[in-house]
């Protein structure tokens, strides 16, 4: 995920959904238990870890086995209160605790509270996750006699930095209009996505095996983290897996079919996911918007921020801008806001539109009232015609040409070179015979690149060429 790209608008649950989710998944709910569990009796090691004799008693208050299993899931949720300060440490020689208190806040705190601790057991799980294989370290243990970390080629920062791209790749999937929405994502894809370059053709073998590689570790991380509701996993099939470690298995995203895709291992955050993966975007610095951040801002911010969105996002965005006001005010902030002869206006104007459709006739008043602005007369009349008003007078062709310009400008800068906009631009040329004559005389900043472009988009060449002679006329009369 490149930091440079501005990410989509998320969509998040009410906070006291989410609140209740954190509760219920097995990792919180668990340290919850235990935290309320402990007393005056209740002993830790010297770095807060339950003493083992203890492990047995607390897995059975968890209701769990009292076995190596038991025990292990004992430890991480004591692990996690004490990190979220479910439970605090009064005597580290004697190794005493007692509640924290935080673990009121549990019963009567906030939503925001409850996520708190949820966000801290969640560090907990990511902090695990990012630990190599145990097994391998016993391994080794066994065959030397002897702990040496760089035998297993673990560095800490790069497995941590790893796992959140990964996570920020899987969030941008998630918020990204036509991505995977609230779809799994299948897990050699989540991999390439983090290996493969992106001018990268044909992946080659190596590029593969470490597909392969960082496939069966996020297998292994994605196990983890289930309990902490970050995600719905689907493991990677037992009997594929181990094909792959023996060599005879792929993970080439293009060979899969809708068949076997699934025995890959599929992923996708949960609500409450989502939500905390943002959490952590914002922490590190990046801006992660919500539908919704706009709602309170002026016109001005609105259309700009707006313009890179996409349209589903864009259009929830001012929704609830335009709900929140009156519609004469709305629609007199908004045409004022659109104006402009910048780059970024004939978006502005066109995501104008796209807010005043949703305003009804009591915006009328505003919309005349710019009947003869040179910008916004276009849009004023294709609204008023639109409301059904009548008494709209005729706009002069010099008016027509300049909101043709001004609707493919904002258009190109929306969607780049779009089968639409080539659609657009074949039934421009094909209706208007001498389009391209009269349209590179047109007083708009953009004339020349919307020529141009429609030299690129149209698939007739002869069109094509007078598009591009028209840019020429165009360019030249600007003094470029």
């Amino acid at each position: 995920m490149s930091d440079s790209s501005p990410l989509p608008p998320a969509r998040l649950h009410p906070e006291a959904e989410l609140a209740r989710a954190a509760l219920a998944t097995p990792l919180l709910s668990r340290a919850v238990r235990l935290a309320r569990w402990a007393g005056p009796t209740t002993r830790v090691g010297a770095g807060g870890e339950l003493v083992e004799e203890q492990l047995p008693a607390a897995a059975l208050a968890l209701g769990l086995a009292a076995d190596a299993d038991g025990a292990a899931d004992a430890s991480e949720a004591w692990r996690v209160a004490v990190d979220t300060g479910l439970v605090e440490i009064v005597d580290e020689e004697e190794g005493t605790v007692t509640a924290g208190e935080d673990l009121a806040g549990v019963a009567s705190g906030s939503p925001q509270d409850v996520l708190a601790l949820w966000l801290g057991a969640l560090d907990t799980a990511l902090a695990d996750a990012s630990v190599p294989d145990l097994d391998d370290l016993v391994d080794i243990l066994e065959e030397t006699g002897e702990v040496d970390f760089s035998q297993l080629d673990w560095d800490p920062e790069a497995e941590a930095e790893f796992l959140e791209g990964v996570l920020g790749n899987l969030y941008l999937l998630t918020v990204t209009e036509g991505g995977a929405g609230d779809e799994p994502v299948p897990l050699p894809a989540l991999a390439a996505s983090m290996i493969v370059p992106d001018d990268m053709g044909e992946p080659t073998d190596d590029v593969l095996e470490q597909v392969s590689d960082a496939m069966l570790k996020l297998d292994d991380q994605f196990r983890l983290l289930v309990p902490v509701g970050l995600v719905e996993f689907q493991p990677v099939d037992e009997a594929l897996m181990a094909e792959i470690e023996e060599g005879e298995g792929t993970t080439e995203p293009d060979a899969f079919d809708d068949s076997d895709v699934t025995r890959y291992g599929m992923v996708r955050l949960t609500p409450l996911g989502l939500y905390g993966v943002r959490a952590r975007m914002i922490d590190a610095g990046l801006d992660a918007p919500l539908v919704g951040d706009l709602a309170d801002k002026g016109a001005d911010t609105l259309l700009d921020g707006t313009s890179s969105f996409p349209q589903a996002a864009a259009q929830a965005e001012i929704e609830q801008w335009v709900a929140r006001r009156q519609p004469l005010v709305a629609a007199r902030e908004l045409l004022v806001a659109a104006r402009g002869a910048d780059a970024g206006a004939p978006l502005r104007r066109l995501r104008c539109q796209q807010a005043l459709s949703l305003v009804g006739g009591e915006a009328e008043p505003a919309l005349r009232e710019v009947l003869d602005d040179a910008e916004l007369g276009g849009l004023a009349r294709v609204w008023l015609a639109e409301h059904g008003a009548g008494d709209v007078p005729a706009p002069p062709e010099s008016l027509v040409f300049w909101l043709t310009v001004d609707t493919i400008a904002a258009q190109l800068a929306l969607e780049g070179n779009s089968d639409e906009l080539q659609g657009l631009v074949e039934g421009l040329a094909a209706q208007h015979r001498g389009f391209f004559a009269a349209a590179w005389k047109v007083d708009h900043p953009a004339t020349a690149d919307v020529l141009e472009a429609m030299g690129r988009l149209h698939p007739d060449k002869k069109v094509a060429k007078e598009a591009r002679k028209a840019a020429f006329k165009a360019r030249s009369a600007q003094g470029g």
